[in-house]
């Protein structure tokens, strides 16, 4: 047995159900933090309607996350329930933020027209065309405003619900085995 082995072994034995829950509690916790108080706060900001549909798929697996830390289910329902949730709100998010980039890649003349803000739609339309107007994009939602190394704040994102979804795979893979 090799050394890269010992350490995987290492790091497999100690990856419970609830380190996983601690794990991406922490990474959704400072993801929101960071896109409050850096890009929006400090940065001045202002998200989108598809950025504040990621945000929500953020939460929704931080959510699922936080509930899997406190309860540690010994149950496999109960740990696939958990883990179901925060897939959802991954899978959401990565589903949100694949329009998003979509958008921004688009030729200028194929983007979509600016229109009302999300406060205006939640104000004046049932929630479903809500998110049918949001997910069709706006022009604000191609706006590029923000670069890092070259990527856009929705590209980093599409990087960080891939992330999510990694670990959520090595979790669920971790679990089955250990139910066997």
């Amino acid at each position: 047995m090799n050394t890269y082995d010992n350490t995987d072994n290492i790091i497999l034995k100690h990856l419970t159900f609830r380190t996983l829950c601690a794990c991406l509690f922490a990474l959704s916790v400072v993801a929101t933090l960071v896109a409050i108080f850096y890009f929006q706060k400090h940065l001045g900001l202002d998200p989108c309607p598809l950025c504040i549909f990621q945000r929500i798929g953020v939460w929704i697996m931080g959510v699922f996350a936080f509930v899997g830390m406190l309860v540690n289910p010994k149950k496999l329902w109960g740990k696939l329930t958990l883990w179901g949730g925060m897939a959802l709100g991954a899978l959401w998010g990565l589903a949100i933020v694949g329009r998003h980039v979509w958008l921004q890649h688009l030729p200028a003349d194929e983007v979509p027209a600016c229109g009302p803000g999300l406060n205006y739609w939640v104000d004046t339309l049932p929630i479903l065309q809500v998110f049918q107007e949001v997910l069709k994009g706006s022009g604000e939602c191609a706006e590029i405003d923000w670069q890092m190394l070259g990527f856009s704040i929705p590209e980093l994102t599409l990087a960080m619900f891939a992330v999510f979804l990694v670990i959520l795979g090595v979790g669920f893979a971790r679990i089955l085995k250990k139910q066997m």
